[in-house]
This record gives structure tokens, C-alpha cells and sequence, in this order.
């Protein structure tokens, strides 16, 4: 059945495109022995089932593409929309919007790589626990990997904090350091109105000892339009050694953070009408925040 409607919900551009990409994909895979059980023919199930997401029901617009050049990267991206699903989206895009197609490996929480059957899917798909000897033994392999330095704060927002980036980490900034690789920075917009109201329960999160319990009107994803921007990749400094002062790590990640946030000021302005008497005055408000903090 769930050949059928995959079948039914992919296009035929769609399905030539997945079977050329994996094409290269695998060539490219073929001595990767992963310690983490990455498994590349899920990777191709999983993109056929979830393509008409990306494409019909979310509509997602990628721009920036050709900054993506051919070595490895730390994309960093703000985290949006009560659930993990922007990660799925900038995954896709690169797999298929990029001109050499690449497996990001999403860092995520503790909580989620615990999880008994999700936990395995997600190694399986190439998302691992965000740890640090994690990411370095990717970058020593030629991978790029995705992180949300915001962490779960930034997919937890109440709805009048939508697009409001909580302050990053800086753990991702030192990795960077330590192996000199540039940072990939990204925007998504969008995603805050899969959920357009929402309160987030936090003494029952933690009483229940999870990280989130989001309250919302509507249990499913609504077809909000997504656009991912990619900005131009920022190179690490070559004066900046792996024992740097965390003063001047911090102004670093700052520098990244406020990149984002100019890049969620131009996509805020240009995205597609969807519950436009919900995003309008929100969007008004976020970009007026920016402003005041000096962000254009």
C-alpha cells in the first residue's frame, strides 16, 4: 500500500532525479563503513516517501544553492517549528537542490538518539547524537554535518516568540576550530506556522522529563510554504587557534547568529502569503526587534 501511494504522490521528475542522486550517492559511499549503522538504501526509501512533503505540501523554495561548494561543511541553521521537521527539509534540499548531492548528518539531543525505535531510524538515516567526538569523527571523513545551536529552545517558542533565535551554543564554533571548517549558515522560514498557536507547558515537560510539551491547536502540520535560505559560507579565521578565548569564540558565534538573523529579516519579507492575519503582525514584530538591535 505504501509503494502504491508512494507511486502515486511522487513525480516522475522527482523519481528520476532520487534514482541519479543515489546513483552518486552510493559511488560515493561505497568503502564509508559507518560506526553509527548508516544505511544509504533507507536513505533513498525514506526521500521517495517524504519527497511530496518537501514539494507538494510544504511547497519549499531553496535559495542560495550554488554557495554549496564541493568540500565539507558546518551548516548551521535556527530551529523552527515545534517539531524536527526543518531538519528533514534542509536534508532534502541538499540531497536533491544542491549540484553534488550530500548526505547531511543531523547532530540531535540525547533525548531523541535514546528514543527505542526513532533512535535507530535516526542513526540510520545519518542523524547522530550531537557530541563533539561524533562530529570530529564525521569531519575527518568528509561529511558535513548540520547543527541547530539553539537546541531544543528553538523549536520549544511560545507563538509570540516565532523567529525570536534563542542565543546559539558555542560547542559547534570550537569543533570548526579545532578541525578549520567553514561555517554553512541557514534560514529557514516557515516552519513557526506548521503550529500557528502555541503554548508551550513547561512544568509539565518537566515533571514528565521531557524536553517540550508543546499545546496546540492543530495536531497535524499545516501546509505552511517553506523557503531555505543558504547564505555564503564563513571561513574560520586562520589567526584563531583551538585554545581561544572564549571571548573571542563568543564574538564569532555571534557574528554567525546575527548572519541568520539578517537572512530570517529578508525571507520574513518575501515569503508566500499563508495565515497572513497570524504571520503579519508577528513578522512586523520580529523584524522590528532585529532593527533595534542594529540587524538590517
Amino acid at each position: 500500500m505504501l509503494k502504491a501511494l508512494e507511486h502515486h504522490l511522487l513525480t516522475p521528475e522527482d523519481d528520476i532525479k532520487i534514482t541519479e542522486v543515489f546513483v552518486q550517492l552510493r559511488e560515493e559511499y561505497k568503502d564509508y563503513k559507518d560506526p553509527w549503522g548508516f544505511n544509504i538504501d533507507l536513505c533513498e526509501q525514506t526521500l521517495r516517501r517524504v519527497m511530496p512533503l518537501f514539494r507538494s505540501y510544504f511547497k519549499v523554495r531553496v535559495f542560495g544553492a550554488e554557495n554549496v561548494k564541493d568540500h565539507a561543511y558546518i551548516v548551521v541553521s535556527n530551529h523552527t517549528g515545534q517539531i524536527p521537521l526543518d531538519g528533514m527539509l534542509i536534508g532534502i534540499a541538499f540531497a536533491m537542490e544542491i549540484s553534488k548531492p550530500r548526505v547531511l548528518r543531523a547532530m540531535v539531543e540525547r533525548f531523541m538518539a535514546q528514543m527505542p525505535f526513532l533512535g535507530d531510524f535516526a542513526a540510520q538515516s545519518g542523524a547522530i547524537l550531537g557530541d563533539r567526538a561524533n562530529c570530529e569523527y564525521l569531519i575527518d571523513h568528509g561529511e558535513s554535518i548540520l547543527v541547530f545551536p539553539e537546541g531544543v529552545r528553538g523549536v520549544s517558542k511560545n507563538t509570540p516568540d516565532f523567529y525570536k533565535l534563542r542565543p546559539f551554543s558555542q560547542g559547534f564554533y570550537r569543533i570548526a576550530l579545532q578541525k578549520k571548517t567553514p561555517i554553512l549558515p541557514v534560514a529557514v522560514i516557515g516552519a513557526e506556522e506548521m503550529f500557528p498557536f502555541v503554548f508551550h507547558a513547561k512544568k509539565l515537560a518537566s515533571w514528565l522529563k521531557i524536553p517540550a510539551m508543546p499545546i496546540s491547536l492543530n495536531l497535524i502540520p499545516l501546509p505552511s510554504p517553506i523557503d531555505i535560505y543558504i547564505g555564503e559560507e564563513i571561513a574560520i579565521p586562520d589567526h584563531l587557534e583551538v585554545e581561544a578565548s572564549e571571548k573571542e569564540v563568543k564574538e564569532n558565534v555571534f557574528h554567525i547568529e546575527n548572519t541568520i538573523k539578517r537572512m530570517l529579516i529578508h525571507g520574513l519579507k518575501h515569503r508566500r502569503p499563508f495565515w497572513d492575519q497570524i504571520r503579519k503582525p508577528i513578522s512586523k514584530y520580529v523584524i522590528r526587534e532585529f532593527r533595534n538591535k542594529g540587524l538590517k
